[in-house]
């Protein structure tokens, strides 16, 4: 009984043909679209060669870092806050020579050179 139940779903799987749930269409069986050709199928074309792979870090010459003007800002302000300091120690000390006479020169101590 089972063979002939298996035999009849088989039957009727053949006839009316499987179909695929959901947006699949159902495919036409080989069977039906096969035509024997006289001749040989050629040859394909060769595929064209994919271009170079290119680095995902630029390009393959080194930046040349004087030839740019990128500067980061802390550094500048840092250099600028020096540059400040230097000159209002420089003020300072004009100031104290020319009016007090006052000189904090430390590289010179009584008129000796010192190191």
């Amino acid at each position: 009984m089972t063979d002939l139940i298996r035999a009849l779903f088989l039957w009727v799987r053949l006839v009316f043909g499987t179909r695929r749930g959901g947006r699949h269409r159902a495919r036409t069986p080989q069977w039906a679209t096969h035509q024997p050709s006289l001749r040989p199928a050629p040859a394909p074309a060769p595929a064209p060669a994919p271009p170079a792979p290119r680095s995902p870090y630029g390009s393959d010459v080194p930046l040349d870092g004087h030839a740019s003007a990128l500067v980061r800002p802390y550094l500048l302000a840092d250099e600028q806050r020096q540059e400040r300091a230097r000159q209002r120690q420089r003020r300072l000390a004009m100031v104290l020579a020319a009016d007090f006479g006052i000189d904090l020169d430390i590289r010179d101590l009584y008129g000796l050179g010192v190191a």
